[in-house]
């Protein structure tokens, strides 16, 4: 009689996207937190992914260069959007990519990520969160998940589910967190949860496309 074999597990979360306010000053909570956060999750071995500019952004790259860690920023010369801020030249990465216009720089922030964290921001976080989460919502199952860092967003998903037609599955793809010490317990609930789908070399949904896991 044939022993099972012993499942072996590929993991799926390994690069994590940071997102929020370009414009906040190092003495700001939210650029402490992002800072923190980014070292941990560095230590832990994920590498960190941010869009290259000051702020969450600049916070996320130092606090994972502090912990020996790996980053990527995926950036673009904001010639032509004068609103945008564009590269920070403090915000030093091991790599960076870059891209054409504010789009694709956004597109290719999801694509280079396993999941995403978003902290507190303006319009361009809140974009970003849209996109994530109808992406989540898409591929379901093999989404990739994000954490919303911050009580504020407890109002900001209850307006949403007052207000608009969201599914269980769409509230599913995210956590709210408030404090940074469930963080890596939540990515590790995420990675878990993920592994309960197949993801065999016959899917079709994984075969398919950039923005799942």
């Amino acid at each position: 009689m044939k022993k099972d074999k012993k499942r072996v597990y590929r993991q799926i979360i390994k690069n994590i996207a940071f997102f929020g306010d370009s414009a906040i000053p190092k003495s700001d909570p939210v650029y402490k937190d992002a800072y923190a956060i980014a070292k941990f999750l560095a230590k832990e071995g994920y590498t960190i992914v941010n869009g290259g500019g000051p702020g969450v952004m600049a916070a996320a790259t130092q606090g994972a260069e502090d912990a020996g860690g790996e980053t990527i920023a995926v950036t673009f010369d904001p010639k032509d959007a004068p609103g945008f801020e564009g590269r920070y030249v403090g915000n030093i990465v091991d790599v960076e990519v870059k891209t054409e216009n504010y789009i694709e720089r956004m597109f290719k922030l999801l694509e280079h990520a396993d999941m995403y964290i978003m902290f507190k921001g303006g319009s361009g976080t809140i974009s970003e969160f849209g996109t994530a989460w109808v992406l989540a919502k898409l591929y379901y199952g093999h989404h990739k998940p994000f954490i919303l860092f911050g009580s504020f967003w407890r109002n900001i998903i209850e307006c949403a589910k007052n207000n608009l037609n969201i599914d269980k599955e769409e509230l599913d793809v995210f956590r709210v967190i408030e404090d940074r010490e469930r963080v890596l317990p939540t990515v590790r609930e995420f990675e878990k949860m993920l592994h309960e789908v197949d993801h065999g070399d016959d899917c079709k949904i994984c075969a398919d496309g950039t923005f799942k896991t």
